[in-house]
């Protein structure tokens, strides 16, 4: 196998014509340049130099080499110096997938941070409610998604073999009209909205929600589902019903007609940052991931 050492000396005895001149020129003795020289030689199979008189010439072999060794070591300098900027965080990119309450709180702060620290990282952001973050994580299409799960209603195991960066337990809140019996209180029990009409969330957190009723004894009726948070307080600020929702969500909507109210007992979901093993180890992932973590301690 050709070396990259090896052709920065067959350069430098072309340039000088001598191993002892090519040895002054890089800083190393002349049975050094020999050594190597004979290494490179062996590697090609085939010679690559011929003494003439006190000079060493190229062979035809040799001048081929030579010829392609100014464009591979270009290119490998330049890689090098790639590599170096995107170590040292000069450099890079990360591809961000979130679901859309984490995008509208969550992400602004962590891609201002990450930029003002780092501006020649370049960050693209996508949308996906989990599980399809997840597999798009896992899939080699994103560095980092931002997913949730509800305690004590997900798998325990299924993020196993990713690398899992907790954020925040997000709680979730009771909606209901302004004119509903219970918008004055404090706080309610699941099973106080048990005759009410529901509006239902992303699939996740539709599932979600019929768990969490049938645990408190009744089964929702749900009258409408939206992926779309928005939708959601707009549906119960209109009186069509009610809802549970992350405090995260209903913080990045402006809720008009609306009363959040506190449920008993509290129900959380857990807020994560995920990616893979040797992503973690990327210096822009890692970064992303910090800022992250900052943002969510905000």
């Amino acid at each position: 196998m050709i070396e990259a050492r090896h052709l920065r000396v067959l350069r430098a005895v072309a340039a000088t014509g001598s191993f002892s001149a090519a040895g002054r020129e890089l800083g190393c003795t002349q049975p050094a340049v020999s050594q190597q020289m004979k290494a490179l030689e062996a590697s090609a199979g085939t010679p690559l130099l011929v003494r003439s008189g006190r000079e060493m010439r190229l062979t035809q072999a040799g001048e081929a080499l030579v010829r392609h060794a100014t464009g591979i070591l270009a290119g490998l300098t330049a890689a090098e110096e790639e590599v170096a900027a995107i170590a040292g965080l000069r450099a890079g990119r990360v591809r961000l997938v979130s679901f859309p309450s984490g995008s509208s709180s969550l992400v602004p702060t962590a891609l201002a941070a990450l930029r003002a620290e780092h501006p020649g990282t370049r960050v693209s952001l996508e949308e996906a409610e989990p599980p399809k973050s997840v597999e798009t994580l896992r899939a080699g299409d994103c560095d980092i998604a931002l997913a949730f799960r509800y305690e004590g209603a997900a798998s325990t195991d299924e993020w196993d073999d990713l690398v899992v960066r907790p954020l925040l337990a997000d709680r979730l809140v009771g909606l209901v009209p302004e004119g509903h019996r219970l918008a004055r209180t404090e706080s309610v029990a699941l099973g106080d909205l048990a005759g009410e009409p529901w509006i239902a969330g992303c699939p996740r957190c539709r599932g979600h929600l019929v768990d969490i009723c049938e645990g408190a004894g009744f089964s929702p009726r749900i009258d409408f589902a939206t992926d779309d948070y928005p939708a959601v307080v707009g549906l119960v600020g209109a009186g069509l019903g009610v809802a549970v929702l992350p405090e995260l969500a209903v913080e990045s909507v402006r809720a008009k007609g609306v009363r959040t109210v506190a449920l008993e007992p509290v129900v959380r979901r857990e807020i994560v940052a995920l990616t893979l093993p040797d992503l973690a180890r990327v210096p822009t992932v890692a970064a992303t991931l910090a800022e992250l973590a900052k943002a969510a301690a905000r």
